[in-house]
Order: C-alpha cells, then structure tokens, then sequence
C-alpha cells in the first residue's frame, strides 16, 4: 500500500496522527508502516527526518516503491492511531540547506553553463560538485547575488508537471525523467526537477555562506552553509576574531594585520635565537675537543637543534656524538660520527633503551622512554665496550 506523504502536502506540518500498518523486527530496531507520514524518507541528497512515532524513536526513514518505512527503536501495535512528531529543528535545517542549495546551483550553473553533478547535505556542511572550472572570486559574487535574492523573499514554486507540460520546461537534472516529475522554481534563480522538502519563499533560507572551492575530478567541489549553519558558523569565527583582537589589543576586523605583525616579528626573533644557537653549540663542540666518544645530556630542543649539535660536536670530539634533549622519561636523541656509519649504534641503542628510530651514514635521530640515569648507564657502559 502507498503511503499517503503529508511531507509534500505540508513541509511545515510538524505533529501529526498516522494508523500503523505493520510493525516487524529489523536490523537496528523495527521497521513501522503507517497509513501517512510527516517523517521525510531519505532522498534526492536529503538526509531523512528524525523525531517519535508514538512512543518510539524514529532513528531511520525510507521509501520503497511508494511505501515509507521507518526505523523505530521498540515495537508498536498494528492498527494502533499514534501520534508522531517530527524533529522540526533538523528537518527545517535539511530544508534551509537544500532550498538554498537549489538558488546558488541555479546561478551558477546558469552563470557556468555547467551542471550540479553531485550533491551531499552532511551534519556539518553541504557539498556540491560542478562540472566547471569556477575561481573563489566568482564564487563569492554569487553569493552576493545569493543573499540579495534571499532578502528579496521570492516565494518557491511546487508542482507536479508530465507530458507536453514537463516538455516546455527548462528544468536541471541529472537525468531522464519521465512520468510525474516534480518540480522545484525559486523564480529567477533556478528551476530543478526535485523530490526535497523546502522552505517557503527565499527568506525562510536565511543567508548563505560558501566556505571553499577546490579542484575535484573534472570541476569542483564546494562546501556551502544556509540558515542557521551559517548564523553560528559566523558568530563562532566572530568570537576567534574578538578574542585575537583582545589577546593583540586590536579591533577585531584588524587581528588579521596584527598577526601578520606578530609572524614578521617572530620570525626576526628566531633568526636572531637561530644565530645564538649557533655560537653556543660552536661553544659547546670545542669543549668536547679530542675527547672521543661524546654523551650531552641537553634541556629539551626540537629535532633539527639536537641534530644540528650532535654534527657540530661529531666535528670536533673525534668519534661518536650522542646528543639527547629532554627531561624526565622523554628524550629525543641524534647521534652523530663523522665519515662513519651509526646504524649499527642507532640499533643497540633502541634495543637497550626501548627506542625508536634510525638513520642511515653518519647521522640517526629518534626518541627513547628511558630517565636520565639509564641514558647514563648505558652509554658507560657503551664507552667501555
């Protein structure tokens, strides 16, 4: 039996009263059918409504063959009236993004000559891809034009068209539809064969926001937010923009000029500590002048400093340099002997202190658990062998 679809009747209706056709156990819950149904089946790159079908969660709908399906988490009488409610804050959300979807596909596939050849309404965002090169910088006029329209509040247009009548109408789709087709006119936006739910007239989208462009197969993917998404979406990059223009003592539509600043001032400041660095490690190689095999136990420093000592001290010490950085049971290590190889040190090493890393040649850096005592232990022992 066909299940009567009061989603296309009314998109707005949000409680409603069905009779339960049947009820039987499935994977992930119970499978209900109902005379009618509010709850929007997942379709057409719409995800499906949430919400109670009694006193059951609705965790899953779909339709087959005209028949609506839902998931529910505990069983339900057949021929039970329930009443059922949908999770309107969700399915309002589905339908903000995918109307406003619809207007900024619509121009730019019009703008593009090109076609919307993928579609995904996520939790978190939307995606669509085109089959057109489209830059960021036209990307963003449209958006413009976007939000115009949608202050315009132009009213959609529904309806179910076939024949002659479908024939005559300039309607996007993916493909050949034939029979009832229903289709979906924000006027002068865009005209799109569609089996969504959507919001009233252009108002009710809210605003739309396009947060990336980038290459994808043979066009683009883009990433969109509408209505509500797009609201907290701004007011959250609102709020990190107020608290760096706090932190820098700026306004915050400066913070970008401030940081910009910052980085300049903090890359002279690791130049000139880069250059102190290098005195100091020239310093420390010529105290292990001659002494053979080396262990510097060193406060902690990245990667590229201990390697960068580990070669200056090799240079001067006449045999192998073990440079570790760290504190407590974290050390980062490089070891170090010049015109030699260490891979065979670099091996006993992470075998005795539980290490991990390599090398290959003169050089091998890596880290090991072990505390100052055992690094110390070791390479006495290391030094007598």
């Amino acid at each position: 039996m066909e299940t009567e679809k009061l989603y296309y009747a009314d998109p707005f209706l949000r409680e409603f009263t069905a009779t339960v056709l049947g009820c039987e156990a499935a994977k992930g819950g119970f499978t209900v059918t109902l005379d009618r149904t509010a709850f929007y089946p997942e379709g057409g790159g719409q995800p499906c409504d949430f919400g109670t079908l009694g006193p059951a969660h609705v965790t899953d709908v779909q339709e087959r063959c005209g028949t609506v399906f839902h998931t529910v988490d505990r069983p339900v009488e057949a021929g039970e009236t329930v009443r059922c409610q949908i999770d309107w804050a969700r399915r309002f959300d589905h339908m903000q993004q995918h109307s406003g979807e619809h207007i900024v596909s619509g121009m730019l596939c019009a703008r593009f000559h090109c076609d919307n050849v993928g579609f995904h309404l996520g939790e978190d965002l939307v995606t669509i891809d085109y089959n057109a090169d489209i830059p960021w910088e036209a990307l963003l006029e449209v958006e413009t034009a976007a939000n115009a329209y949608l202050r315009e509040d132009h009213p959609v247009d529904i309806r179910l068209c076939r024949g002659a009548e479908l024939q005559a109408i300039d309607y996007r789709s993916k493909k050949e539809l034939e029979g009832d087709v229903r289709i979906v006119t924000f006027p002068g936006a865009d005209c799109c064969a569609c089996c969504g739910t959507h919001v009233k007239s252009s108002a009710g989208v809210g605003l739309v926001k396009f947060l990336s462009v980038q290459k994808f197969r043979q066009g683009v993917r883009i990433e969109l937010l509408c209505g509500e998404r797009a609201r907290r979406y701004l007011s959250r990059c609102w709020e990190q923009a107020r608290a760096i223009g706090q932190a820098l003592s700026v306004k915050p539509e400066a913070s970008f000029a401030a940081v910009g600043k910052l980085q300049s001032e903090l890359a002279a400041w690791k130049a000139q500590a880069a250059q102190w660095q290098a005195l100091a490690f020239e310093g420390i190689a010529r105290q292990m002048a001659g002494r053979g095999d080396v262990l510097l136990l060193q406060p902690p420093m990245d990667a590229a400093a201990a390697r960068r000592l580990a070669d200056a001290v090799a240079g001067e010490c006449g045999g192998l340099a073990a440079v570790f950085a760290g504190e407590g049971t974290s050390w980062s290590y490089a070891l170090c002997r010049h015109g030699g190889d260490v891979s065979a040190e670099t091996k006993r090493l992470n075998a005795a202190l539980r290490g991990r890393g390599g090398g290959r040649g003169p050089l091998s850096q890596g880290s090991v658990p072990a505390d100052r005592a055992e690094i110390e232990a070791y390479f006495a022992d290391f030094t007598k062998g």
